[in-house]
């Protein structure tokens, strides 16, 4: 299929780009890199009467060195820069992994990280890495901004906390505590395809314990899904080769909620849940300095 028949401005200021939002409310979309907006209009699955381009906000394109070793990342920022620059590896070496997971390299070129976010997809890799480095949201529209945290951005299926009118600007990333460890980890049919499943941790060690943990779900919910139990497990009774063997087994049997399809039945997705979250948090302890 075609598109519906659209209006088409090319913003040449966030000013701009907010006013046009503004004015036309709920029937306008803001096109970034276009890689989920467009299949969408495509199929005829979203239906605004206007686009209102960002590609010519540079401004909203950087990678910035934040706070306390933070960063702030611009909206407009492609997965591909993410992927490689030496700010987001050096500071959020989880980000920069799982973005080197998305799709493929022309679709990091296009895609963006607000675009991304803003989407909501349960199967995107970036969703996930924002709560599990408890990301910030910087939302602005026509008479303001506010601040969300990734946690709560989410909240369904494709369905984000971004009323119309507002536009996701900013995201700015913590600095991980010290001697703190990170692991993603996914699995897919074939390379760039969507992901049965996949996970990001990240266990910080004190005192040879892991006193803080965070452990995040893709694929297998209508959004992020936390692990709370299980990261209450490990820091309350330590990371070992046993509590890491319950939690991946409480997050897989009570903390996702997979539906199979015609690729992986739900069993093969908690399955594969339990392999993979084994897997990160042996990895993320070891870059913490433990072993399990």
């Amino acid at each position: 299929m075609k598109p519906a028949p659209v209006d088409y401005v090319a913003a040449g200021s966030l000013e701009e780009a907010l006013s046009l939002l503004a004015e036309h409310g709920s029937d306008a979309k803001p096109l970034a890199g276009g890689q989920s907006l467009i299949p969408l209009l495509n199929f005829r699955l979203a239906r605004p009467t206007l686009l209102v381009d960002l590609n010519g906000l540079g401004e909203l394109s950087y990678v910035r060195d934040g706070e306390g070793g933070g960063l702030s990342i611009g909206a407009m920022t492609r997965h591909s820069a993410l992927e490689g620059d030496p700010r987001v590896i050096a500071a959020a070496p989880l980000l920069s992994s799982a973005a080197g997971f998305i799709a493929h390299p022309q679709i990091r070129n296009r895609g963006t990280l607000g675009g991304t976010l803003a989407h909501a997809d349960p199967a995107a890799e970036l969703p996930v890495v924002s709560v599990a480095l408890e990301a910030r949201f910087r939302i602005v529209h026509a008479g303001g901004e506010r601040w969300a945290a990734a946690a709560d951005f989410f909240v369904g299926l494709l369905t984000a906390d971004l009323q119309p009118g507002e536009l996701l600007v900013e995201v700015e990333v913590p600095p991980m505590p010290p001697a703190s460890g990170w692991a993603f980890h996914e699995l897919a049919r074939r390379t760039g395809d969507y992901a049965h499943a996949g996970v990001a941790a990240v266990l910080t060690r004190e005192n040879g314990a892991c006193s803080r943990a965070r452990l995040v779900f893709l694929s297998l919910g209508d959004g992020p899904m936390r692990a709370r139990q299980a990261e209450q497990l490990l820091e309350t009774q330590g990371v070992s080769e046993a509590t890491i063997d319950e939690a991946a087994a409480l997050a897989a049997r009570s903390e996702i909620e997979p539906s199979g399809d015609i690729h992986a039945s739900e069993a093969y997705k908690r399955h594969l849940a339990r392999v993979l979250t084994r897997r990160a948090l042996n990895e993320a302890w070891r870059r913490a300095g433990g072993a399990a």
